[in-house]
């Protein structure tokens, strides 16, 4: 059988009013009435203040206000332990009357807050009997119980303060369908400032759907894994001009759990990085602008070069080895260009340096060592260097026989708070070697090419083969990546 709840509400012994939201009374019962002493045609339709006059400032009238307003704000109920409100007699005159008050919302069929239930205990006994030491705990505990409220209540809205002003967007989403329940400014303007808390996301934002977001959800509230999704590629609303333009954002969806341990909300958390990622493209082609200029350049010097040497009866092996030290530096420029020109790994400069020189002899080449960034200079002196060695080692070294091998090799030392490079290159099993009767360029290229890096490179013509010890100082990490 259903129940009529306000023949229920009217036959309660217990006073109740009811205030929409301009706080005009809306109905009561008859409890009430006999508690204000007044009539139903007198109040209804008129504000509770007018109904019942306070003096604006006074602590009732703040009071009273106040907790109105924290009811309409939040939508929830409020309670005052403990007011004075002075109440009209049958002969006019104002009475002193002390009250415990009750204030719940009322939601409308959008959701928001329609009407405020007031239930209202009259303890004017109760506040006569104050100097009695129980009652007057009782009475401590009620004001205690009311400050504490209104602490939480002030905490409760600077944090709501901090959450709405926080740079980053911020949302929370309920239940498997995700059904937004809180979103800060940040993702309200992320949005176009769409309305959209009560709603579910592919409600609020039908074009995310087929973009595979509401499936992520689905799979985190699933899983119970959070999903972190970096530079994502989102198109969403424009607020300016309503049509779809790509954003780039990072993010998280963090489940929120329940005291069973199953998700109840997601929390959606992340910033807008669109103008970083827009940065990092007009960097990069202006990267490969500089890339596809110095390869023209290096094009032309081999141009000039073919012509200078053209018609010079002698210069055919200074060409060729103008050329292999030309493809040296194409070829340490082409390393840097796969990186962005970012420090590069010695590893990678090594192998690709060797094999170019002495081709399928590579298999007798080993390279070894621990990981090692360089910056640009360096990779690029470095590249020249093994050019010079390794040429050197096919022409006059291990490799212009069939038995002669090569260790390349390198470790690290640590000189106080700095770290020290030392490479080795050592050459066997080839034909003996000699000094050479004259230091030419290769040689100065080899011992000069790392003094800027306070290094120092040594050559050993020992006659069981070439031994070539490189020595340099490594730059912090940060200073690499910027050289």
């Amino acid at each position: 059988m259903p129940i009529d709840l306000e023949a229920l509400f009217s036959l309660s012994p217990n006073p109740y009013i009811v205030l929409d939201r301009d706080l005009k009374i809306a109905w009561m019962n008859e409890a009430y009435l006999r508690a204000t002493m007044r009539r139903r045609e007198e109040l209804v339709g008129q504000g509770v203040f007018q109904a019942f006059p306070s003096e604006p400032g006074s602590d009732s009238y703040e009071m009273m206000q106040a907790s109105f307003a924290r009811v309409l704000a939040t939508g929830e109920k409020d309670e005052l332990a403990l007011i004075r409100y002075d109440i009209r007699g049958d002969d006019g005159t104002m009475e002193r009357r002390y009250w415990s008050a009750t204030h719940t919302p009322l939601a409308g069929p959008d959701g928001e807050v329609a009407f405020i239930l007031q239930h209202t205990v009259d303890v004017t006994e109760l506040h006569g009997l104050r100097k009695l030491r129980d009652e007057m705990h009782v009475m401590d505990q009620a004001r205690a119980v009311q400050a504490r409220n209104r602490d939480l209540a002030a905490e409760s809205q600077r944090i709501r303060t901090m959450f709405d002003q926080a740079p980053g967007f911020v949302a929370i989403v309920e239940g498997p369908s995700h059904v937004f329940t809180i979103a800060n400014n940040a993702y309200r303007r992320l949005i176009a400032q769409r309305d959209i808390v009560g709603k579910t996301v592919a409600e609020s934002l039908p074009e995310v759907v087929d973009q595979g977001f509401v499936d992520l959800l689905d799979e985190v509230y699933r899983t119970g894994e959070p999903y972190i999704g970096r530079d994502v590629r989102v198109a969403l609303a424009s607020e300016e001009t309503d049509q779809l333009e790509d954003r780039y954002l990072d993010f998280i969806y963090q489940p929120i759990f329940d005291e069973e341990g199953n998700v109840g909300q997601i929390f959606v958390q992340g910033q807008d990085v669109s103008e970083e990622v827009a940065a990092l493209e007009r960097q990069q082609l202006l990267i490969d602008e500089l890339n596809h200029r110095v390869k023209n350049t290096l094009a032309i010097v081999q141009s000039l070069a073919t012509q200078s040497f053209r018609d010079i009866e002698t210069a055919g092996d200074a060409r060729q080895i103008f050329d292999a030290r030309l493809r040296a530096l194409a070829l340490a420029h082409d390393l840097l260009t796969e990186r962005s020109w970012q420090p590069a790994e010695l590893a990678a400069t090594a192998r690709a340096t060797v094999t170019a020189a002495v081709g399928g002899a590579i298999e007798r080449v080993t390279i070894s060592g621990p990981k090692v960034l360089l910056a640009p200079h360096t990779s690029v002196s470095m590249a020249l260097t093994l050019h010079e060695l390794a040429t050197n080692a096919v022409k006059y070294g291990a490799l212009s026989d069939a038995k002669g091998r090569i260790a390349l090799a390198w470790h690290l030392e640590v000189e106080g708070d700095l770290e020290r490079l030392v490479i080795e290159w050592t050459e066997r099993d080839g034909p003996p070697v000699g000094p050479p009767l004259r230091r030419g360029f290769g040689t100065r290229l080899v011992e000069r090419s790392f003094v800027a890096d306070k290094g120092l490179s040594v050559l050993d013509f020992a006659p069981g083969g070439l031994h070539c010890r490189i020595s340099l100082v490594l730059p912090k990490t940060d200073e690499a990546e910027e050289s």
